[in-house]
């Protein structure tokens, strides 16, 4: 019996970048198309299949610790993205400011949907969704760069919309306008106490 069930919740792929591997800022490069590897996008800063651990996970490992990369990809929801430049006064964020890797429209609540999730495309390629990712100053500070006074809001805006973090489980081509199925996990919620 399949431990992933296909929902009916799918989603288009209005955007796509690229971190630059040299970069000096969260700041991404917008790309129409590129070859999700098991390392994730070539070139791209947070590619790879391991990479040095961070405050994300300081809880479990010291910092610069080699783990496993479940962070090669920071994906996002247009309708949420839309959401945190309307609390923040702003028409419209650029995916590029937030280093986004990838912004899908189509899926409801984006930012909630289990871990361990994934996003398939109509060719098989295959995303699994680790973890909600949460906002932090970085974005901030490049949505000030360009729009004054709006920068600082960021932070509580994004609070349970800022995306996911995901890596690359089936390798293939993803391109602007993709359709990705959602799949998630067949457990019920986690219930510790009873």
């Amino acid at each position: 019996m399949p431990e992933l069930v296909p929902t009916d919740h799918y989603a288009t792929i209005k955007w796509m970048g690229r971190v630059p591997e040299n970069r000096e800022n969260i700041r991404a490069e917008a790309i129409d198309a590129a070859f999700a590897s098991y390392e994730g996008f070539a070139q791209d800063f947070h590619a790879g299949l391991t990479r040095p651990s961070c405050v994300r996970v300081k809880s479990q490992h010291p910092q610069g610790t080699e783990i496993r990369n479940v962070r090669q990809f920071s994906i996002l929801s247009a309708e949420e993205l839309d959401a945190i430049a309307k609390d923040i006064d702003l028409d419209a964020i650029d995916p590029l400011l937030v280093g986004a890797s990838i912004v899908l429209s189509g899926i409801p609540d984006f930012t909630h949907v289990p871990p361990s999730s994934r996003l398939q495309a109509e060719n098989g390629t295959t995303i699994v969704i680790d973890m909600l990712n949460a906002p932090c100053q970085f974005p901030a500070r490049e949505i000030e760069k360009d729009n004054p006074g709006h920068g600082k809001g960021f932070k509580p805006a994004a609070k349970g919309r800022r995306g996911v973090c995901g890596w690359v489980e089936r390798q293939g081509d993803l391109r602007v306008g993709d359709t990705l199925r959602l799949h998630v996990p067949g457990q019920r919620a986690w219930a510790p106490e009873g």
